[in-house]
């Protein structure tokens, strides 16, 4: 009995986060392709690359988008991953 509770609370959760996933704009779906493949999935080294680019300073990869919108992007994304405990790369693989 608890066990179905638990299992019905987890798909739950998991169908809102699918939900999430596909409420993203195409701009942030980049986002988490690009984390991804050429961040290794490190919010943390996208974040500080646009950063450096921003200031000036060296930069890895050259990004076609606003800058600072896609930090702001950036900043949702990583939000909704820290709270929810999902990798919203893993649901766009599901979803292709």
């Amino acid at each position: 009995m608890a066990e179905d509770s638990e299992q019905g609370a987890q798909d739950e959760r998991e169908g809102e986060h699918r939900e999430f996933y596909r409420s993203l704009s195409t701009e942030e779906k980049l986002l988490i392709t690009l984390r991804d493949e050429l961040y290794s999935g490190s919010w943390d080294s996208m974040l500080a690359d646009l950063r450096a680019r921003l200031e000036g300073k060296p930069y890895i990869f050259r990004l076609a988008t606003r800058i600072e919108e896609d930090i702001a992007r950036i900043d949702r994304l990583r939000r909704y991953e820290a709270e929810s405990g999902v990798n919203l790369g893993q649901l766009g693989a599901e979803e292709k």
